[in-house]
């Protein structure tokens, strides 16, 4: 009887171990493939925001170019009404010369 215990107890242990074995296997490739979901995850992110900033960047020469663009309208407008009304244009800028005097000297 005490050889069949010991038997068992050698047949369990060596159970054990081959279980063991398979569940580092398997802990090893749970391990990799998570690494490798994870790396793959982060090109995704990565080339999303590569996009998104390359449209941003983008839209955003577009931006200042429309920008230009009004200014350079507005500037040209301002100078065609300075020419058609030169007087006008002296007596405005008196005016406001003088109102930033006055706000400015009561400081």
């Amino acid at each position: 009887m005490a050889q069949s215990t010991k038997n068992n107890i050698a047949e369990l242990n060596t159970d054990v171990s081959k279980q063991m074995a398979v569940l580092r296997d398997d802990i090893a490739a749970l391990t990799a493939t998570v690494a490798e979901y994870g790396k793959a995850q982060g090109d995704i992110m990565k080339s999303a925001a590569t996009t998104k900033a390359q449209e941003v960047a983008e839209s955003g020469a577009a931006a200042a170019d429309a920008l230009k663009v009004k200014a350079t309208k507005s500037y040209s407008d301002a100078e065609d009404a300075v020419r058609a009304n030169p007087g006008a244009a002296i007596g405005i800028a008196a005016g406001v010369g003088f109102l930033i005097g006055m706000i400015s000297a009561r400081r």
